[in-house]
């Protein structure tokens, strides 16, 4: 993550003139804003969005210029002491283009930032070859992430380690004298020591320099020689030196780098970002004293870990990376298909064992190499025998094809053996018969008398031979020899024909069709399906049997034949001889003298309110009532409401008028029946009084299974709502009409439709207002107020749809009115 952050503040550290942030701010917002989890796009684009220009961008890209060329190559920038820094500032640069400025920043900004941004010599200049969209082997070792090739100054010291200018070295004395040294090495080579003066150090490795400081101060120090040596002395490198490396030619960053002493060409590699995507890993230079002392092939290191080119580095090394000049790439069936680089002369079969060699199912015989010629493309197709002849160009494309998915040796037998599956013919299975016997032989179920051989022509067509298993296994019938693809299917009796079943339907609890079984009975099927339910009937059980007379030459009218039977509480049928055929259909039926509990449920102000269950099918509202005591003091029987669940039967008609409606557009009264479709219940208007007081009459309805009947609390209150001025509730006044309480809600509003006035009592039921009518309010009620429609005259459309639109008015009223009765 740090050198994510580095990447973008690098990037951003020249916005510090534009946007009057210090660098420490934008590393500081850089970080905040990552924490937070922006991604490098969003940072870029919320700073551009602050002010910076196309004029800025430029002053941008000439400081980035000029500090890349002060401190790189003059060492006086203030970029100096943190080569990290220039290389991350060059691969932000170098990236900035349209993926950094988005469509946050203006389109001339956009244009002018690719512009600006762009460096030419990252730029592959062989798009066929370019890296985008594909990898070339070992490109990323030294510039991906996790890598370990960072100079390290805690090594231990090389034994072959030179000293010079800057390093610090330790000698250590003990014994009969004891001191320590410790000094630097002076630009001049030598180091001061007290009573000795001068020692020349420069140049010598540490097991030379140890020698010799023994051989100086043995002459201020006596004990230091000789078999009888009394004291001793060790000389060891204390802070090590850093030195200066020029990286240059194909790489991320080239410039000069500070690094330690011990750095090796690695760590050089590794801190210049890696090689760039037209970069050489066979080809890297190392120039001493303006001297070539090396050519490194890092495909040695890649591929067989050698360590022997990775030489430490001395100050002003060069190091210079080539470019390529022979890329390739190689896909199909290798281990590691990609872009590989080769020297001049490397040959096919050198290119097979970089990719990682052929994958198990290559084609091996030959490799088809496509080569860029003068004028138009060429195709090698290369033997097996030229691999290691066959030298590759730069642009050759190799493509390793993979083996036919056939077999040469395969028979595979199908259907009703013991162990079906796929066999290899030859010495030991030869024959049908050796297929059969070594799949673990025929199963009970195998219907050996005909056989299917499907058999592969060379022409890739199909031929069917029908085989007799039964004779071919008792020697009757000569024996086929198999031939490769050959597959047997030997089929199954259970599989020829339709499934036979037989099925049981009405009163057992698992209703269904079974599997046929010879010598069922009639008990036998009725116990597979769980056994009779408690209201069915014993004294007549149905079988219905089809027809079937296969040597019938003309049509019947006859379909099938019925047979019925009693049966006992045991299961068992007076004629115990009779068993069922295929496809035969037991009916148990419902018996007539059952009947499930029915109850209705009292809510209220009665003594004993609850459930109560109706003894007869014509249970009526008087009879439940006399069951559940007196009323309390405070019921209120006027406003006693039946609740009434909605059967399955009544929903489906619901939805079946207001797909009738949907046809005439009739949209309102549409949505009405859809929102009625959903309810569960519906109220019932009753009259519990009238009820009671002449039972069996017209008030005296018929209850249902899980009716509610409410006795509700007396309640002396009006409520007013819908277009009126003031929707309210006011008090209960004896002999006053409608038109007193549409005053107490401030009167009608200017939408209300003043001749269609309503109300709603507590019982459920409706009434519209009349004007002279003093007893229409009740207590408890409610007046509604409908609203008048508002329309700017009817269009011809309207005029001719509005006969239809009325026939489906009707038809609503009508189906409502059914429904509820």
């Amino acid at each position: 993550m740090r050198r994510s952050i580095l990447s973008i503040v690098s990037l951003l550290f020249v916005l510090c003139v534009s946007a009057q942030m210090s660098e420490e701010s934008i590393y500081r917002y850089v970080s905040d804003r990552q924490a937070q989890g922006a991604s490098q796009d969003q940072i870029v684009m919320e700073l551009s969005r602050r002010g910076v220009t196309v004029q800025q961008l430029q002053r941008m890209r000439d400081r980035y210029e000029r500090s890349q060329s002060s401190s790189v190559f003059s060492g006086t920038s203030e970029l100096q002491d943190d080569p990290s820094r220039v290389r991350s500032a060059g691969r932000a640069f170098n990236r900035i283009g349209s993926s950094d400025i988005s469509d946050g920043v203006s389109e001339s900004l956009y244009d002018e930032s690719r512009f600006l941004f762009s460096d030419s010599s990252i730029v592959s200049s062989r798009p066929e070859l370019s890296s985008r969209g594909r990898s070339i082997y070992g490109h990323d070792i030294f510039g991906g992430r996790g890598q370990s090739y960072a100079s390290v100054s805690n090594l231990a010291t090389p034994p072959n380690y030179r000293l010079g200018p800057g390093d610090e070295v330790i000698i250590d004395i003990w014994g009969a004298s004891q001191t320590t040294v410790r000094e630097v090495i002076s630009p001049d080579g030598n180091i001061m020591v007290s009573d000795l003066g001068p020692v020349y150090l420069n140049g010598r490795t540490i097991r030379e320099a140890d020698s010799y400081v023994k051989k100086v101060f043995s002459q201020i120090y006596s004990g230091l020689d000789g078999d009888d040596a009394s004291s001793s002395i060790k000389l060891t490198l204390g802070q090590n030196r850093s030195i200066q490396v020029n990286v240059m030619g194909e790489v991320s960053v080239p410039g000069t780098y500070r690094m330690s002493s011990f750095a090796t060409l690695f760590n050089a590699l590794y801190m210049a970002g890696g090689v760039s995507d037209l970069g050489s890993l066979r080809d890297i230079r190392v120039y001493r004293g303006g001297k070539e002392i090396a050519v490194i092939d890092l495909y040695d290191y890649i591929m067989r870990g050698s360590l022997s080119d990775d030489i430490r580095l001395e100050d002003n090394d060069a190091i210079v990376v080539s470019a390529q000049s022979v890329l390739v790439n190689i896909e199909g069936r290798v281990r590691r298909p990609m872009y590989y680089e080769m020297k001049d002369g490397e040959t096919l079969s050198t290119l097979i064992d970089y990719a990682g060699g052929l994958s198990s199912d290559a084609y091996r015989k030959d490799i088809r190499v496509i080569r860029m010629g003068d004028y138009q493309r060429d195709i090698f197709t290369v033997p097996e025998s030229g691999f290691g002849s066959f030298s590759l160009s730069d642009g050759d494309y190799i493509y390793v094809d993979s083996i036919r998915d056939t077999y040469s040796n395969l028979a595979e037998i199908r259907g009703a053996v013991n162990r079906a599956g796929r066999f290899q013919i030859g010495e030991s299975i030869r024959t049908v018969r050796d297929l059969v016997e070594v799949a673990g032989g025929l199963k009970e179920d195998a219907f050996p008398s005909r056989a299917l051989l499907s058999r592969t022509n060379p022409d890739k067509t199909l031929t069917n031979l029908s085989i007799d298993i039964k004779g071919l296994m008792d020697g009757s019938v000569s024996d086929e020899l198999l031939r490769n693809d050959d597959v047997l299917f030997i089929p199954s009796i259970l599989d020829l024909g339709e499934v036979k079943t037989f099925g049981v339907y009405g009163e057992v609890l698992f209703p269904g069709e079974y599997r046929y079984a010879d010598n069922t009975s009639i008990e036998d099927l009725i116990l597979q399906a769980g056994g009779l339910k408690e209201n069915a009937s014993i004294s007549k059980v149905d079988v219905v049997r089809r027809n079937r007379n296969k040597e019938a030459m003309v049509k019947t009218d006859s379909l099938t034949k019925t047979f019925s039977f009693s049966i006992d509480e045991n299961l068992s049928i007076r004629d115990d001889g009779f068993r069922l055929m295929p496809y035969d259909e037991v009916y148990v039926r419902q018996s007539p003298g059952y009947a499930a509990n029915r109850r209705v449920i009292v809510v209220g102000e009665v003594t004993f309110p609850g459930y109560y269950s109706m003894e007869t099918n014509t249970e009526r509202l008087s009879d439940i009532m006399s069951k559940v005591g007196d009323f309390s003091s405070e019921a209120y029987l006027e406003g006693a409401r039946l609740e009434r669940r909605m059967t399955a039967d009544e929903k489906k008609r619901m939805r079946d008028i207001a797909e009738t409606l949907a046809l005439n557009d009739s949209l309102a009264l549409v949505n009405t029946l859809n929102k009625l479709s959903t309810l569960t219940t519906y109220d019932v208007g009753i009259d519990l009084k009238a009820a009671m007081k002449n039972p069996g009459g017209a008030s005296d309805i018929v209850l249902r299974d899980g009716d509610r009947i409410i006795i509700p609390v007396f309640n002396n209150t009006v409520k007013i709502d819908g277009e009126v001025m003031f929707s309210n509730t006011t008090p209960f006044v004896k002999g006053k009409n409608f038109k007193y309480y549409i005053d107490r809600a401030g009167g009608y509003s200017q939408k209300a439709k003043k001749n269609k006035v309503y109300v709603v009592y507590m019982n459920g039921s409706v009434a519209k207002a009349k004007r002279r009518s003093s007893k229409l309010v009740q207590p408890g009620c409610e007046i509604i107020v409908p609203a008048r429609k508002e329309h700017e005259g009817m269009k011809t459309s309207e005029i001719l749809s509005l006969g239809s639109t009325s026939a489906s008015l009707a038809t609503v009223v009508l189906a409502l009115m059914n429904l509820l009765k």
